[in-house]
């Protein structure tokens, strides 16, 4: 089989001359990545996240299909975190080093993204569901405050 080579460059200028079907195309061939900057810009929905991770959500459903669905939205918070981070693991040695997470409140009126937080070496919550910047906290809990819901909230 014969190997194409193309310099990301030339990709990311094909990209923007391209039309819809053109840009699909050449995300699917390549990988979204290359063509987004801002991870925010590629992982906008739940299909996002799990298409990032390799998996749908019909094997996330067929994997939890004996759990509480709780569990099932926790796992899909920790592929988000996973996708926000781009490769960025927390340092738990690093005491200097923040790690932040959104902050929701939860009241008789409903359940809404308040604010973000940071820690240093104590931990407040999972290892896996820290992001490696304020903005990304802020754009986890508004983008996807139903899908922290879920797993906050269990019935």
């Amino acid at each position: 089989m014969e190997t194409l080579e193309i310099k990301k460059n030339d990709a990311i200028k094909a990209h923007s001359a391209a039309n819809k079907k053109g840009k699909v195309l050449l995300e699917n061939l390549l990988g979204k990545k290359i063509f987004f900057k801002d991870v925010k810009e590629r992982i906008k929905t739940i299909e996002d996240v799990l298409k990032d991770n390799g998996t749908s959500q019909t094997k996330v459903d067929n994997m939890f299909k004996y759990s509480p669905e709780h569990l099932k939205h926790q796992y899909i918070a920790e592929l988000l975190c996973k996708s926000l981070n781009e490769g960025w693991e927390p340092n738990w040695d690093n005491s200097n080093e923040y790690k932040y997470y959104p902050w929701f409140k939860m009241s008789p009126s409903g359940f809404r993204f308040s604010d973000y937080d940071y820690w240093h070496s104590i931990s407040n919550v999972g290892s896996r569901l820290c992001l490696k910047s304020r903005e990304l906290a802020i754009y986890a809990g508004e983008q996807f405050t139903e899908l922290y819901e879920k797993f906050m909230i269990t019935n």
